[in-house]
């Protein structure tokens, strides 16, 4: 017995009748069943987002830009949303309507634009009142667990554009902000220079005061050293004065009586000229004598003339100059005449006493007029004592003013030494000043080359990256088409499993007859494993078909895939033959609890590595995850190095499960009473 004659044999019981057709049919038909509608179900689902109603609530206000134009970033979120038709949304009125919509199913999820979304986004303008924007969702997962995910992504791709946006007006402001800080230290920088050249001539100014001060300090000195003297002057003209008065006092009381001494003198003159005759004997006699007292008067004249300009010089009143020159016109003026002296001339004159003796009765008619006037003197001399007096309490005065003038001469004197200090302080201070400001001036300028000053072209580009710093150059190397494409190398893989599994239900995995031959083991079980190749041969064909030609899966290589399908339904009959040949009835529990430990670790919907440590070894010892990984590589194009190693793999999986077939064909050809009456039949 051959083996393709054991493989036809079973193929025709199969076939014998219609059901038993009918019954291969369905059964070839149940991964395209599984497979293909699942993928017709799911094939572009983000494709069909405008079908579920969402509701929208936009309750900004808006805001004022920093360039005074009005910012409604809320509407026009809303307004790009509604346009791109990604979800069917409808406005709602308030958040509260949107919120009861969500929660009795109404609408799938709630996207709310609260009222401070746009003063919000324009805060950051304000370093004392910047808050970020929300973007309020509702979703609840009774409505779809998955559309929260969906949701997730839609918000951040709302959030991620307007943050950009928003992100560039603000680097823009804040770069116009670096140029206008530029041009203002520049402007800084020559004001500094300019400070810099003022406080240089304040320092010039400074040291010019400081002299000046100087002499200011000496001259306070020599008026204080003069005012010493004039206080000593006023003393003196206070002791002068007093003793005028006292005088003028004395005089007056001498003159009381000078009226009528006056008339006794005009009554006496009238004597004197009949007495001139006697005069003139005794008058030459006197000669002698006169010249005497002529030269003595002079003398004592001239000393004290010298006294009072003692006096005079050392009150500082006059120089000693000053003082020689009048001393000089005295002795001009008291110089003898050319003519003979006094006496001389009264020798000559003694003829003349005769003549005298006749001026003497003019005389004595000169002191009757005198008599006559000599009241009105003593009334002078009366108003000139009185003035003396008062001239005393002047001088009084004058001295205690001069004390003061003293005291405050002897302040002026300190607080010129005062201003002399702080003179040579402010002009140490200002050589410090212009240092500093020559210092301020280079380090501004040196600043302001640091600070950046970009133009139209550079603010517009650098607010782009400041907005969105970082880029993500996305370079698929293979890349699916569509999300059924990317679910379709595990669902294909699956479908074909569970077709395969869904065979054993009405195919024997050995035949009975061949057990009765002589036949080779390996022989009755390579012949019970054709017939579910054969089948699954057809069911990888018509999937393969389906998916490619009806739904447009359009794999990168279309006959590699096909080909690859066909080593998979090999790998595939052969281990769920082999173990249900083996095991019997509990094999079919074997291949379920099989294909739930491949449903969760082959990677085909999140990656392998995501799932726990254990089913890292189910996913490294099961075939399905390679199947997965394989069809993605020819489905979406990628390197093909890994299909040779990978098919290979498949068939050392098909030689595994032949093995086991063998070994249940060596093993049922021994019959037990269990062979004969099994404890249970599915």
């Amino acid at each position: 017995m051959t083996v393709l004659r054991l493989a036809r044999s079973e193929l025709k019981r199969m076939t014998g009748g219609l059901l038993p057709k009918l019954t291969i049919l369905a059964l070839t038909l149940v991964p395209l069943l599984y497979g293909a509608v699942y993928l017709y179900a799911n094939w572009d689902p983000y494709g069909n987002l405008d079908q579920i109603d969402a509701a929208l609530v936009v309750e900004d206000t808006g805001a004022a830009a920093s360039d005074g134009t009005r910012l409604e970033t809320g509407k026009t979120v809303a307004d790009s949303l509604v346009e791109a038709h990604v979800f069917n949304w409808q406005t709602v009125a308030t958040a509260e309507e949107a919120d009861q919509g969500v929660n009795s199913g109404k609408y799938s999820f709630a996207l709310k634009i609260p009222r401070d979304f746009s003063a919000n986004l324009v805060s950051p303008g304000s370093f004392d009142a910047a808050n970020q924007a929300m973007l309020n969702v509702t979703t609840n997962d009774a409505n779809s667990y998955v559309l929260s995910t969906v949701v997730d992504k839609l918000t951040t791709a709302v959030h991620s554009t307007v943050a950009k946006e928003v992100g560039e007006e603000t680097a823009n402001e804040l770069l116009t902000g670096f140029g206008t800080i530029h041009t203002q230290m520049v402007k800084a920088s020559d004001g500094a220079g300019q400070l810099a050249g003022g406080v240089a001539k304040l320092r010039e100014g400074a040291f010019a005061l400081h002299q000046g001060t100087g002499d200011l300090k000496s001259g306070a000195a020599e008026l204080y050293a003069g005012q010493l003297k004039l206080r000593d002057g006023a003393t003196a003209l206070n002791t002068g004065a007093d003793q005028l008065s006292s005088g003028l006092s004395q005089l007056k009381d001498k003159t009381a009586t000078l009226p009528a001494d006056s008339r006794t003198l005009a009554d006496g003159a009238a004597q004197i000229a009949a007495g001139n005759a006697a005069l003139n004997t005794k008058v030459q006699g006197l000669a002698g004598q006169l010249a005497a007292t002529e030269q003595a008067t002079a003398q004592a004249q001239r000393g004290r003339v010298l006294a009072s300009n003692d006096r005079l010089v050392a009150a500082g009143s006059i120089t000693p100059a000053q003082a020689g020159l009048i001393l000089a016109d005295f002795d001009a003026n008291a110089a003898p005449p050319a003519s003979p002296g006094p006496a001389a001339a009264l020798k000559s004159a003694a003829g003349q006493i005769q003549q005298l003796a006749d001026g003497s009765a003019a005389v004595s008619a000169g002191a009757s007029r005198l008599a006559e006037a000599t009241p009105a003197l003593g009334s002078a001399i009366s108003q000139s004592s009185t003035g003396a007096d008062q001239l005393a309490a002047g001088a009084s005065g004058l001295a205690a003013g001069e004390q003061s003038a003293l005291d405050g001469a002897a302040k002026l004197s300190g607080g010129a030494q005062t201003l002399d200090d702080g003179a040579a302080q402010l002009e140490s201070g200002t050589a410090t000043a212009a240092d500093g400001a020559g210092t301020l001036a280079a380090e501004l300028a040196k600043g302001a080359g640091q600070v950046p000053n970009p133009n139209d072209s550079q603010k517009s580009s650098l607010s782009k990256v400041i907005a969105d710093p970082v880029a993500v150059s996305n370079v698929s190397q293979a890349k699916a088409a569509s999300y059924g494409a990317g679910l379709a190398p595990f669902f294909l893989t699956l479908a074909l499993w569970i077709g395969i599994f869904m065979l054993v239900q009405a195919m024997r995995p050995i035949t009975q007859r061949a057990l009765a031959s002589n036949a080779p083991s390996w022989k009755i079980a390579v012949g019970g494993w054709l017939p579910f190749l054969a089948v699954a041969v057809v069911q990888a064909s018509l999937l393969t078909l389906v998916v490619d030609v009806v739904l447009g899966l359009n794999p990168v290589h279309p006959v590699l895939m096909w080909l690859f399908m066909l080593a998979a339904a090999m790998a595939f009959t052969a281990i769920i033959q082999g173990v249900v040949a083996l095991l019997g009835t509990p094999g079919k529990f074997v291949v379920l609890v099989l294909l739930v430990l491949q449903l969760v670790s082959s990677g085909g919907t999140f990656p392998w590595q995501t799932t726990p440590p254990p089913l890292h070894v189910v996913h490294e010892v099961l075939p399905m995850g390679y199947v997965v990984s394989g069809m993605r590589h020819l489905i979406y194009g990628a390197d093909l190095s890994m299909i040779v190693p990978t098919a290979a793999g498949l068939l050392g999986y098909t030689v595994l499960g032949a093995a086991l077939s063998t070994l249940a064909v060596h093993k049922h050809k021994f019959w037990t009473l269990k062979t004969l009456k099994p404890e249970i039949t599915v």
